[in-house]
């Protein structure tokens, strides 16, 4: 019985999280002002006080009484006030707690750091205290220059350490709080004194120079003064040196004065030049850079919003609010879930030497400190026998918990909270966030918002059962992009073989939306025409790698940059390029139907797209090896699972297990290659994101969406067109181009002449029908068979 009491007695270590007040909006303001109009009255009731403190003393004992006039400005409760904090108080100190309850008032309001005003609290009461303490020393009786307080330290200081004992205790806390709230040394008193005698000095010789008679210039004096410390500093160096010829013993002879007074004596007409300044020659700049500068004086740096500049960002009153957000801690549950942890690994003659709880929305984590020689696979293989005991869905032992010496058990709550997409949005994390395409994906075991830059990932595969929350996952991660990008800075290509998750969508298909010139939907539902839009994107990655080289950048960031501050031509085909995400809702859907027709451009879009901002987010229910195959899964190293049904399928999406430990209803794990984090993911419903789609799709929108490379077949490019009459009208014109450039490819003529990809695929054919370019030869550019414009004149000519 003694043993099983002590153990009992060391597993009641048990730490809980305080629950946060957090006031909303509305409170922030009522409370905050109440602060700042506190401090108004406080400060007008002191400074009332120094007028009619004495008038008000007798009718301070006669407080409750209505017929008893008082003096001060706020009637008695100034008067109360006043006498309270100042006389009985700190003095006239006093008025710093004032300003300080109004400093509260304004970061209450304005939701200001708290940790600063707690700063501001605790050095300024400390503060108080000192002024009170100061000017009570230089009275000898109670007075309002220091108050009560001040008065009656002073008289215990003096007792026990006299006058002088108190003034010099008094200058040592003055000289602990400057070093420790303003960070000051030895050196900057030494800095100050020598500024100061260097000061003095100078009006000095100022002076000393009005009394001579003889006109000396001022700063040839100034210069005087350097050059003799100089010589100073050269006499002590070369003391040191023995060995120097004999210039050296002559420069030390040498006295510097002597030879100053010779320079004044031969120059006093003229002003010597003593210093030599060297004057920092800039690099002469290029042309170009010439040109750009110029364009940004006059009209600032390129601003790709500036089309849709009054577009207006959707608001936080779009989401729903729920009443059951916020962590509830349940006392019981955790008691009880404890004791039969701890009961449980009794029965197993495991001891644990302490226990802590992090309560999340979804599940609590009880991390354990397993007594020592407890071997850690023991706890592990307990698994099941922990789920029975606590006869709960979904046990999860990390053993051991990354970055801790903790063993982590997480046990679902019983009634769990909704993570909102509101409560994420709002989140000063979310807001704050310095990233190229912020994600808030939803809030961790420690209740903090999970936000991910999906540039950094850079392409995310999401997977799950039926039902367990990756619509909702896809509906968070582009609801987190509308809130915080222009539609000028990102497009999405939607490809929704269901037909019905991502078709709230199409209402801001002018804003956001990518497609094909001549698709209809923006969102992409029959199969086949995934090849075609994939392809595509093919084509769009060539095409800005093409620009990325032209313009010497090494990714979308930097070219972009370049491109603002208009040292870019669009002249040349440069432009502003948005980021673009391809999301796909059901993967192993498109498998089933294309295959490798598929997979083939996911996977070249996978591994070179990330520089030129093309992002993949790829969603499955089956995330089998068929599916999701070596290439893919290589390319894509940040991972979120959702609940699946085995662990071959956990393995399959994150090489580990766990995923068919989770509970499901958006509980999943994210990983990005190192550590599985476990997140509930933020629930955003139809009716939300059908609001926020209407908002934005109700504004001044683009003339169309965002328009993807044409892509044409191989078998569409042995086609040749003869007749001289069906040419292009732009024919001459491309001849031209290309004998120039001596580059026969559509790419060419897309960014010289803006044009589709399969008009200029028509050209090209029809410059083959007509000898100047050669055949097709493949990813090759086709051999241009005219040398010169000159020799191109006559072959058009002859075929008139």
């Amino acid at each position: 019985m003694a043993k099983k009491k002590t153990k009992q007695k060391k597993t009641r270590k048990l730490n809980f999280k305080v629950p946060s007040f957090n006031l909303s909006n509305q409170q922030k303001l009522i409370f905050g002002s109440f602060l700042i109009l506190l401090g108004l009255l406080l400060f007008i009731a002191f400074v009332s006080y120094f007028f009619t403190g004495n008038a008000d003393q007798s009718a301070l004992s006669e407080f409750t009484s209505r017929e008893v006039k008082t003096e001060n400005w706020l009637s008695k409760s100034g008067a109360w006030l006043s006498d309270f904090f100042i006389k009985r108080g700190f003095g006239i100190a006093s008025f710093i707690f004032s300003g300080l309850i109004f400093l509260s008032g304004v970061y209450v309001i304005t939701n200001i750091n708290k940790n600063k005003l707690r700063r501001h609290w605790f050095w300024g009461t400390l503060i108080v205290i000192w002024f009170s303490v100061t000017f009570g020393f230089f009275t000898n009786k109670l007075d309002i220059l220091g108050g009560t307080i001040g008065y009656e330290i002073n008289t215990f200081l003096q007792d026990y350490l006299g006058k002088i004992g108190t003034v010099l205790l008094l200058v040592f806390g003055l000289i602990t709080y400057l070093a420790i709230r303003f960070k000051v040394t030895a050196d900057s008193f030494k800095t100050f004194f020598k500024s100061a005698k260097n000061e003095l000095k100078n009006n000095l010789d100022d002076i000393s120079e009005d009394e001579i008679v003889t006109p000396i210039d001022n700063d040839l004096t100034a210069e005087a003064e350097d050059i003799k410390s100089a010589f100073d500093l050269q006499i002590e160096s070369n003391k040191k040196e023995e060995e120097e010829p004999s210039i050296t013993t002559a420069k030390e002879t040498e006295k510097p004065e002597l030879k100053l007074e010779t320079v004044q004596e031969d120059n006093k007409d003229e002003k010597p030049e003593m210093k030599i300044e060297v004057e920092d020659v800039e690099e002469e700049l290029s042309e170009t850079d010439n040109l750009a500068n110029k364009l940004v004086e006059d009209f600032g740096q390129f601003d790709p919003t500036l089309e849709l500049s009054n577009y207006q960002f959707p608001s936080l009153e779009l989401l729903k609010k729920y009443e059951t957000e916020g962590i509830t801690i349940n006392q019981e549950e955790l008691e009880e879930n404890k004791n039969r942890i701890v009961e449980t690994l009794n029965n197993y003659k495991i001891g644990i030497a302490s226990i802590k709880a992090t309560i999340g929305p979804t599940v609590t984590l009880y991390e354990i400190v397993p007594e020592a020689g407890i071997r850690i696979s023991k706890i592990k293989n307990l698994e099941d026998d922990i789920a029975l005991s606590l006869s709960a869905l979904g046990i999860r032992i990390i053993a051991p918990i990354p970055g801790k010496g903790t063993i982590g058990i997480e046990v679902p709550n019983k009634n769990s909270t909704i993570v909102s997409m509101r409560s994420v949005i709002a989140s000063q994390k979310f807001q704050k966030a310095e990233m190229q395409l912020p994600i808030a994906l939803g809030k961790t075991i420690s209740n903090e918002t999970f936000v991910v830059d999906l540039a950094k990932m850079p392409h995310l595969l999401m997977a799950g059962a039926t039902g367990q929350g990756k619509s909702v996952g896809l509906n968070a991660v582009l609801t987190s992009l509308l809130y915080k990008k222009h539609p000028a800075e990102v497009k999405f290509v939607l490809v929704d073989p269901k037909k019905v998750e991502l078709t709230l969508f199409n209402k801001i298909e002018r804003h956001y939306l990518a497609k094909l010139p001549d698709s209809e939907d923006a969102i992409i539902t029959d199969n086949t025409k995934v090849i075609n839009t994939l392809n595509s994107l093919c084509i769009e990655m060539d095409n800005r790698y093409e620009l990325l080289k032209n313009a010497l950048c090494r990714n979308i960031a930097e070219y972009n940059a370049k491109f603002k501050a208009r040292k870019l031509n669009p002249n040349d085909g440069h432009q502003f390029l948005p980021y673009i995400v391809l999301v796909v809702d059901e993967f192993a859907d498109l498998i089933m139907t294309a295959g490798k027709e598929v997979e083939t451009p996911i996977a070249r879009l996978a591994q070179l797209a990330r520089a030129i901002g093309i992002h993949l987010i790829i969603a499955t229910q089956r995330p089998s090896v068929n599916v999701i195959t070596g290439i893919i899964k290589a390319n894509f190293p940040a991972r979120i699972a959702f609940r699946v049904t085995s662990k071959i399928d956990s393995r399959t999406i994150l090489d580990g297990s766990g995923a068919d430990q989770l509970i499901g209803r958006g509980d999943m794990l994210y990983t990005q290659g190192n550590d599985m984090i476990r997140i509930q993911c933020a629930f955003v419903d139809t009716p939300e994101v059908e609001k926020i789609t209407e908002f934005i799709g109700s504004q001044k929108a683009y003339p169309d969406a965002y328009m993807l490379p044409e892509y044409v077949g191989e078998e569409s490019g042995t086609s040749i067109d003869v007749d001289i009459a069906d040419r292009d009208k732009l024919f001459r014109e491309a001849a031209e181009i290309i004998v120039t450039a001596q580059q026969g490819s559509a790419s060419l003529l897309q960014r010289k002449l803006k044009l589709g990809y399969n008009r200029a695929g028509r050209i090209i054919d029809q410059l083959e029908a007509a000898g100047i370019v050669g055949g097709f030869e493949g990813s090759k550019a086709r051999q241009v068979l005219v040398p010169d414009l000159t020799a191109l004149d006559q072959l058009l000519e002859n075929e008139i």
